[in-house]
């Protein structure tokens, strides 16, 4: 169950990603979509892999990294909500909890 939690943490990492994604295609026209396509992801991505990720030389202490981690979930979950999707993003904070749930039940906050 462990390795379980971990990796659906993982997927919910890249389901964020893409879902920012998602958000900036829908939000602009033709140019402004594909510009924010890619860079409402990138802006995530950089921030998870310099304060978030586990091997990062300045990751957060658990205290503040673990609102931002979860920040950076539930903004995608709202950017899912706002593109039109508020079915899938309600389903995507409950595994969202249901995750951070284990993760604190299984102590994995620093992996």
């Amino acid at each position: 169950m462990r390795s379980l939690n971990l990796a659906v943490k993982f997927l919910l990492e890249l389901a964020a990603f893409a879902s920012l994604a998602y958000w900036g295609w829908h939000v602009g026209n033709t140019v402004a979509g594909v510009v924010l396509a890619v860079m409402a992801p990138a802006v995530a991505i950089a921030v998870w892999a310099r304060y978030a990720a586990p091997r990062s030389p300045t990751r957060l202490p658990i205290r503040r990294r673990v609102p931002l981690e979860l920040g950076v979930f539930l903004l995608s979950a709202v950017a899912l909500a706002v593109s039109g999707h508020p079915f899938l993003a309600a389903i995507f904070v409950l595994v969202i909890a249901v995750n951070a749930l284990g993760t604190t039940l299984y102590r994995q906050w620093e992996y």
